[in-house]
């Protein structure tokens, strides 16, 4: 319970007061690192996305070490090939010095289709940089992920090495990956926690081993760019990328890439402003699985450049056979209020959602008509439905559900479409109040076919006498059709 008064520069219409929390004990990132101040000259925020970057899952890698039952080989491989169907066309397959398992995982997958790379991640240490060679040995193609800590709490906390250290250390590993590497074998390096560290050495690191590696067009080298714990808004994060694209040496060699975890609840954001600010490659997970609060979610990020007319360049047409392979790989559920892909996120209970949803169809199916086109090939603008739940492989059986929230036109449309019962307005709203009784007594959903019983008993069932006495329009006269449709005079 908050104890101070509301401060003293608040205004009058905000009462809020001070919390007992402790936030004095954190510093913002401006006072832990050097951070870019573009400035004038920030590019990023009048940029839009008109392509999809390359999409490359880490699911089998940084996904995999944050469940608390890793993945056994059938399940690896079975997440493995939905991955490769729904057109990921690069995919982190594992740590393969991490574990026997992992090893031996990464060899099983030497017959690849010809289009797809696996990467594979190791840590900046001669022992284990040869065991992952050793693991793609005889592979048609690769990358291999070179990554170390490099911000300042974690060098003196974690390495207990000071600059200079850490930049012999991993330019004595990458210099071995050189020697190992055949010519079909791409390289990468990730500066971990990257948003943390000083601009200036991600700089000097990256500069160095682009140079070392001596990348070029037709072999880049990919510098990977991890918010490996998400600490500041994303317009720092968009910042720090813009300030890296801008000055990266051999820019044409470089495939500038981000890896945004989630902490704050913004990784989707920030993952979105990094493309703007020039990132062309970004990793994540399928439904955001990861440490912590996960890695950023691809399906989101896919689905929201489909909402926005652009190509994702990944297949999520049949999205629930998507998540019932992940929620089995991974023993996690995915949230029912999932972005695109959560059993209720094209669900309606409310009445005035369910009333615009109601008539967006109906002008949707106009357009079309007008169009001469199929519906699922018109333009789309409904209420409420950034985009058609058909495209993502639902039916429209659940997208209105009646409960006590529900109105008049949620009701009508389910009578309608399960039905066939056109309702005219003055008897959608008196059965609505029907409805709304059942739905406030029984304190649950009322389904198709309880409407279809409530309805038969109050119009069909009842005499014609007893229906102009119990409802709100006695001059009103309840006619039938043969056909079922009802209408009233």
């Amino acid at each position: 319970m908050p104890i101070a008064p509301p401060p003293a520069d608040a205004p009058s219409w905000n009462p809020q007061r001070p919390s007992r929390m402790p936030s004095h004990r954190y510093r913002p990132i401006w006072d832990r690192v050097p951070v870019p101040t573009p400035g004038a000259d920030r590019g990023w925020p009048d940029r839009r996305v008109t392509r999809a970057p390359l999409w490359v899952p880490v699911d089998l890698r940084d996904g995999n070490q944050a469940l608390a039952e890793p993945m056994d080989a059938p399940r690896k491989q079975r997440f493995f090939d939905l991955l490769v169907s729904l057109g990921f066309k690069e995919i982190e397959v594992g740590y393969p010095s991490a574990s026997r398992s992992d090893f031996e995982f990464v060899r099983s997958l030497r017959d690849l289709p010809d289009d797809v790379t696996p990467v594979v991640f190791t840590p900046a240490r001669a022992d284990l940089v040869e065991r992952t060679f050793e693991s793609i040995a005889d592979f048609p193609r690769a990358v291999v992920h070179l990554y170390t800590a490099t911000a300042p709490v974690w060098r003196s906390v974690v390495l207990r090495r000071d600059r200079a250290e850490v930049t012999r250390m991993v330019r004595d590993a990458a210099g071995l990956m050189a020697k190992l590497a055949a010519d079909t074998v791409r390289f990468q390096f990730s500066p971990e926690v990257f948003n943390l560290t000083e601009p200036d050495f991600v700089l000097d690191l990256c500069d160095g081993l682009t140079d070392l590696w001596d990348a070029s067009p037709d072999r880049p080298v990919t510098h990977n760019l991890p918010a490996t714990v998400e600490v500041a808004t994303p317009n720092v994060y968009a910042d720090q990328i813009e300030h890296l694209h801008r000055n990266l040496a051999r820019r044409e060699s470089v495939v500038l890439s981000v890896h945004p975890h989630n902490d704050r609840g913004t990784g989707v954001a920030c993952a979105e402003l990094a493309v703007l600010a020039g990132a062309q490659r970004v990793e994540g997970c399928l439904f955001g699985n990861g440490e912590r609060t996960g890695n950023v979610d691809l399906v989101t990020l896919a689905l929201n450049l489909h909402a926005q007319g652009v190509d994702p360049m990944v297949d999520f047409s049949d999205v629930d056979r998507a998540r019932a392979v992940v929620e089995e790989c991974n023993r996690l559920p995915v949230h029912p209020r999932h972005p695109y892909a959560g059993e209720l996120v094209y669900t309606a209970f409310s009445g005035t959602h369910q009333d615009a949803i109601a008539k967006g169809f109906a002008e949707h199916a106009r357009r079309a008509a007008e169009l001469d086109v199929p519906e699922a090939q018109a333009p789309w603008s409904v209420p409420y439905l950034p985009i058609d739940p058909a495209d993502v492989g639902r039916d429209y059986e659940a997208v209105i559900r009646v409960n006590s929230q529900s109105g008049r036109g949620g009701v009508a449309h389910l009578l309608r479409a399960h039905h066939g019962y056109d309702l005219p307005p003055a008897l959608r709203a008196d059965f609505a109040k029907v409805v709304q009784h059942f739905t406030d007594d029984t304190g649950r959903e009322a389904t198709p076919t309880d409407l279809l019983t409530l309805f038969r008993a109050e119009y069909v069932d009842a005499p014609i006498p007893d229906i102009a006495e119990r409802h709100d329009h006695p001059e009103a006269t309840y006619l039938r059709s043969t056909t079922g449709h009802w209408s009233v005079r």
